[in-house]
């Protein structure tokens, strides 16, 4: 009995040493005082594999989305059982069923991630829904499951998007415009090569072989985010690295193991200095002077730790409002609505043509699924200039960036009606007024995304701690994430509709008066903040004093 008692014991204790090694893999989080690092820490925590992890995230959540674009028009016939006269109206719709998924879901996902612990849980959480999502899509043979499929796959990517763009922000500080260069690169990668993949595979192995891709990619993107660790959890264990920017250390941070804050310590080493000052003058015995330096440096240290307890207790009776508060300042800002808006526009326009640009080119040129995949390389091969943008973005703010962008975006938009006959002038016409919107694409996105660091980091420089301790970065590109799904809503179903009733020509130029009342917005509400000599522009000014 007493034997077995043991072997129990053994086993359970076996278990828990087991779970609890799994837990601290999964979360990253110290367990106790003597537990161990994780293993490859530095590795597991470096900016690179963060960078990386994030950008593959958005890639998977991008090439799924894309994977199935080309495929789509012709699937829902064959797969489905859809008319051919209601292809168009199911293809807007289920675009748009991703996009409103991705609009209700990122606030949700943008409030967790800036009251949660970690930013990986929710990244692990979002696999969850798209592995959903994946079975349902390719499994699925009837209308009902394909629209619940797109909406959980919009779900994870609101949680995606929201998350890691915040994540990114907490990596890269300063260097914002640059991180999301890369998320918007990992964006055109996936935009580039899926829809090339999936038109090309449908067309060569059948429905199902599209579907095994995107699992793989899947299990790609899970093995990343089960690495990864975040820096402010690895902190436990390392210190900051070298190349991190002056705020991250500054006088505010908390050291971590020892409990105490910077300035608890300078009042204790004033006192110390003091004490041993006092003994340098007379070694023997002290002098009443002596003890009243003493007398004062304990009340001082009491004083430093009352209003340290005084504060604690403050913060954690008003962390309940402090959120709405948060929210509420932020949504005060002209600014930031002016962003949203430009990203309405921005990824309208980008995916109206997702959902009408495949079957244009099959009813203009003949092109099969294949062809139609290869059309998409065209406006989305200019996307690599995306991290040179963001370093501009930067340097000289978001607004010249973005009136460019969409002014460019006018005239390419007018001239596409032009692309009316089935002959080789006409494909290359498309092809290079595609491959010119894509770098005006470019300029008008990558800086809006970056845009949305720059209200925060404005309005905190001019109410500091505002948006409290852990900063309201989740819920800003939560926002950046029902603008551009509500783009995504309104894009494609003003797109196809209008495709089907007044033609591709008025598609064009209507697209073009739309782009033209981006670059109005840009031009008067964005900011053009030198983030390096920290000037305020015209636009700040006017917000500030409204």
């Amino acid at each position: 009995m007493p034997a077995s008692m043991n072997t129990r014991r053994l086993e359970g204790g076996f278990k828990m040493k087991i779970f609890t090694s799994a837990r601290q893999f999964l979360s990253g989080t110290k367990n106790d005082s003597k537990s161990k690092p994780p293993y490859l820490l530095s590795i597991r925590s470096s900016t690179t594999l963060i960078i990386l992890t994030v950008s593959l995230a958005i890639f998977t959540d991008i090439f799924y989305y894309a994977l199935i674009v080309p495929v789509i028009p012709f699937s829902l016939t064959v797969q489905v059982g859809i008319a051919e006269d209601q292809v168009q109206s199911w293809t807007s719709i289920l675009i748009a069923c991703y996009s409103v998924a991705l609009f209700i879901g990122s606030p949700a996902a943008g409030i967790y991630a800036d009251h949660t612990s970690s930013r990986r849980w929710p990244l692990l959480l979002g696999l969850v829904a798209l592995a959903a999502s994946t079975l349902l899509l390719c499994f699925g043979n009837s209308i009902g499951l394909l629209v619940v499929g797109r909406i959980l796959q919009g779900l994870s990517a609101a949680i995606v998007w929201s998350v890691g763009c915040a994540l990114l922000v907490d990596t890269m500080k300063s260097n914002v415009g640059v991180a999301m260069g890369y998320v918007s690169v990992a964006m055109s990668v996936g935009l580039l090569i899926a829809p090339v993949i999936g038109g090309s595979v449908y067309a060569a192995a059948g429905y199902y072989a599209v579907y095994y891709i995107a699992f793989g990619v899947v299990v790609l993107d899970v093995l990343l985010r089960l690495v990864m660790i975040e820096k402010k959890v690895a902190r436990q264990w390392i210190e900051e690295d070298e190349s991190s920017s002056p705020s991250e250390a500054g006088t505010g941070r908390v050291d971590i193991e020892a409990g105490t804050s910077p300035t608890t310590t300078t009042s204790r080493e004033g006192y110390q200095n003091s004490v041993k000052a006092s003994e340098i003058h007379n070694p023997t015995e002290p002098s009443p002077t002596d003890y009243n330096q003493l007398q004062q440096g304990n009340n001082e240290e009491k004083r430093i730790e009352t209003a340290s307890m005084t504060n604690h207790d403050s913060a954690a009776h008003s962390e309940g409002i402090s959120m709405w508060c948060a929210a509420k300042s932020l949504l005060k800002s002209t600014r930031l609505f002016a962003a949203l808006y430009c990203l309405v526009v921005e990824s309208g326009l980008m995916m109206g043509f997702d959902a009408t640009l495949a079957l244009f080119v099959q009813r203009t040129f003949q092109w099969n699924s294949t062809a139609a995949g290869i059309m998409f390389l065209a406006i989305f091969v200019p996307g690599f200039i995306s991290p040179l943008v963001g370093w501009l973005a930067d340097k000289y703010g978001a607004r010249w960036l973005c009136v460019f962008g969409f002014c460019l975006l006018i005239p390419l938009l007018v001239c596409l009606r032009f692309v009316t006959e089935n002959s080789i002038g006409h494909k290359v016409l498309l092809c290079v007024l595609l491959a010119i919107s894509g770098i005006a694409l470019a300029f008008a996105n990558v800086p809006l995304m970056a845009e949305i660091t720059y209200v925060i980091e404005a309005k905190d420089a001019e109410k500091p701690g505002i948006f409290g301790e852990k900063g309201v970065y989740g819920l800003g590109y939560g926002l950046f994430n029902m603008a551009f799904s509500l783009g995504g809503v309104i894009g494609p179903l003003w797109a196809g509709y209008l495709v089907e009733s007044a033609g591709w020509g008025t598609l064009t130029w209507s697209f073009a008066v739309w782009a033209a009342s981006g670059a109005v917005v840009s031009f008067f509400w964005l900011g053009d903040k030198d983030k390096k000599t920290g000037e305020t522009n015209t636009s700040q000014q006017r917000e500030a004093t409204s």
